[in-house]
């Protein structure tokens, strides 16, 4: 326990108990049929089940819909927080963690609720309301985190070479801010695509998620399929995760071309 490497192990036996063993199960489930024997017939079924992949396309769709929604008002957002001359306080950026501390099926409910009293009806307007209110933070904290540390001296000198308030914004702000920006898309495009709760309860049921085909499975006691689903969902994470990292060396890399 003198060692420092020792502190680490509480965090290992976590990660193991709870990250690891847990992949590892779905893995095996989605290999295996009913009796235990091992088979690929859970995951070929997915690329022939016409009600899956329908639902798959449309989680994709409503997951690109608010990822663009939460770039297009978080950025400004993020902007307006991180300028020194429009936000003084440090109250206004508190004002934007609030809704996080409350339970994200809370919020869901209430806006539910809010929307039944207005007499909306629900449907897929009502729930990118509802997935653009819940995951707004997540897109404007990286792109704020970035903003607010990013070097002035950049914006300063293309000032001073003659650059207009738009061209340094385009040449010199955004592009800086990038990294934020992907951040943000991967904290809610994740998301989105795998969540089922808020598109139970603003629309009724009425719009399936991907999501919610992989619950309905479990809850139906066919862990098998329901675990495959999963574990197409988590590859397909973790392509895009690795994409987006090639993507970030790429532009890192022609930047210092």
């Amino acid at each position: 326990m003198n060692k420092r490497s020792s502190w680490a192990l509480p965090y290992f036996i976590f990660l193991v108990l709870f990250v690891v063993l847990p992949l590892l199960l779905i893995l095996i489930y989605s290999l295996q049929d009913a009796s235990g024997h091992f088979t690929f017939s859970n995951i070929t079924k997915f690329f022939t089940d016409k009600d899956a992949l329908s639902t798959f396309a449309l989680s994709i769709e409503v997951a690109l819909e608010n990822t663009l929604l939460c770039v297009l008002i978080g950025y400004p957002a993020a902007w307006i927080l991180a300028n020194k001359s429009l936000n003084r306080s440090a109250v206004t950026v508190v004002l934007f963690i609030l809704p996080m501390w409350i339970n994200a099926l809370m919020r869901t409910l209430a806006t539910a609720e809010l929307f039944t009293m207005a007499g909306v009806p629900l449907g897929k307007g009502t729930l990118l309301f509802g997935m653009c209110y819940d995951y707004l933070p997540f897109m404007i904290y990286p792109i704020y985190n970035v903003l607010n540390k990013m070097d002035h001296s950049y914006a300063e000198a293309a000032q001073d070479l003659g650059a207009t308030p738009g061209e340094v914004f385009r040449k010199v702000t955004l592009p800086l801010s990038m990294p934020g920006v992907w951040s943000g898309i991967l904290m809610v495009f994740m998301p989105t695509v795998s969540t089922f709760a808020i598109s139970e309860f603003l629309t009724n049921n009425k719009i399936k998620l991907f999501g919610t085909i992989i619950q309905e499975n479990i809850n139906n006691s066919m862990w098998n399929y329901g675990a495959a689903l999963s574990l197409i969902m988590l590859v397909i994470i973790a392509i895009t995760t690795v994409l987006q990292g090639g993507d970030k060396e790429a532009e890192t890399v022609g930047g210092a071309i």
